[in-house]
C-alpha cells in the first residue's frame, strides 16, 4: 500500500499522515531503496483491527 492509497483510504491529508508517523501512530511503513514508503496490506488490517477492538 502506497501513502497516496493509505491517505485515501483513511480520508487523511499528507500532513496528518506525516503527524501520525511521528507520534509512531498507524501500521508499520517500510522505505524502498526509492525513497518512497509501503505497507503491507496485511499490517495495515491488523492496525484497523486493532483500532475497532480498542472502540
Amino acid at each position: 500500500m502506497t501513502v497516496a492509497e493509505f491517505m485515501q483510504v483513511m480520508g487523511i491529508a499528507r500532513s496528518t499522515f506525516d503527524d501520525w508517523r511521528a507520534k509512531g501512530k498507524g501500521p508499520k511503513w517500510w522505505p524502498l531503496p526509492n525513497g518512497s514508503l509501503r505497507c503491507r496490506r496485511s499490517s495495515f488490517e491488523q492496525w484497523i483491527n486493532s483500532l475497532e477492538a480498542a472502540a
